[in-house]
């Protein structure tokens, strides 16, 4: 994160200045640069720093919010004529003043998302709408994934995820999803990869509470198109790491002719930074084709000594009758920022079609 707080610079800053200037009669560059340079900014991380961009602005705005959407709208038209990257990072303080200065403006802020959305993601900036006009924003959301532009699409459908990453939940569609199926339903056949992701990832975020809706989902989705599959097997991915039955049933994944044997760990002592390598030998028994989801378990060492399971794929694929393969694998120790690793025993497992087989070998952390 310290490095992405970098794309707030004083070049970024410069280069809005002159876009503001442009777009707002009051604006005041000097006042600008040294509101922007107070308040601790040196030391402010990504997310404050879009914060802080969205309140400074404030100050050069139309106090009157519906005033304020057609100044944004002004700020974004300038923005692209001076080539600002769209989907940038910097430019989502935009949407972040929707967030901050447009909640009690409900229609305008309708407006201003669908503007800015086709510049700049506004998936996070609507979960308050959601939270406070849950019925209305979910009906706009489904109005909109029927939009003409696939960047309005996403939006009905990422910002609608009840589990968003780096964004606050949505309580109530948590506990139930059904309003955002609709809308879902709408774009499952979007001809857009990005918009038929988010929808996969939505999907994924219901399966987390309701795994029997998301069955549901598969059961009636899969065979729609090749698209379609795609975002079905992506959305059902977490019920697959599990190992969920049905799931299992629904995509033909059985593993009881699959023999397992050979399993070993080569690098039983393993350095920090270095790489644990371990190998099996598979072999389809049946006399039919089969497919076959091949995952490892790695067991991480927490800081208080248990042991918490992360699944990692392998390959999917189609085996044939008798066919055999040695699988060779290996998982990095290098450090990395999200994850921390222990020395001291580590276990690692194989998944074959969501059954975890015996035995699960250990290695030494060193």
């Amino acid at each position: 994160m310290s490095v992405l707080k970098n794309i707030y610079s004083p070049e970024f800053y410069e280069r809005l200045s002159a876009v503001l200037d442009q777009s707002l009669p009051e604006f005041d560059k000097t006042k600008f640069i040294t509101l922007i340079n107070s308040d601790g900014f040196d030391h402010k991380e990504l997310k404050a720093r879009m914060r802080h961009t969205a309140v400074v602005l404030h100050e050069f705005m139309p106090k009157d919010f519906s005033k304020a959407v057609v100044a944004l709208e002004t700020i974004i038209e300038n923005m692209r004529k001076a080539h600002f990257t769209q989907d940038s990072l910097a430019c989502m303080f935009l949407p972040d003043y929707v967030e901050l200065y447009g909640l009690d403006h409900y229609d305008d802020a309708i407006r201003a998302f669908e503007y800015i959305t086709q510049f700049t993601s506004c998936e996070f900036a609507v979960r308050p709408f959601l939270i406070k006009y849950e019925k209305q924003m979910l009906a706009q959301m489904t109005t909109w994934s029927r939009h003409h532009n696939h960047h309005v699409r996403r939006f009905a459908s990422e910002g609608s995820r009840p589990r968003l990453p780096w964004a606050m939940a949505i309580p109530s569609l948590k506990k139930d999803p059904t309003p955002v199926l609709p809308l879902l339903e709408n774009l499952k056949n979007d001809p857009s990869e990005y918009v038929r992701r988010s929808v996969a990832n939505n999907i994924n975020d219901i399966a987390k509470d309701h795994p029997h809706i998301v069955l549901d989902i598969a059961k009636k989705w899969k065979g729609n198109s090749k698209e379609t599959d795609a975002i079905v097997k992506h959305g059902a991915r977490t019920l697959l790491k599990q190992g969920h039955s049905e799931i299992l049933k629904v995509y033909g994944l059985d593993a009881s002719q699959i023999d397992f044997s050979e399993f070993k760990i080569d690098t039983p002592n393993v350095k920090m930074g270095d790489s644990v390598e371990f190998s099996f030998v598979i072999e389809n028994k049946d006399n039919r084709p089969q497919t076959v989801r091949l995952e490892y378990g790695m067991y991480y060492r927490k800081a208080k000594g248990q042991l918490a399971k992360k699944v990692f794929k392998i390959s999917e694929k189609i085996y044939q009758p008798g066919e055999k393969a040695v699988i060779v694998r290996k998982q990095s120790f290098k450090a990395i920022t999200t994850r921390v690793f222990y020395a001291g025993e580590h276990q690692l497992s194989i998944i074959i079609n969501g059954e975890e087989k015996q035995p699960i070998l250990s290695f030494e952390l060193v």
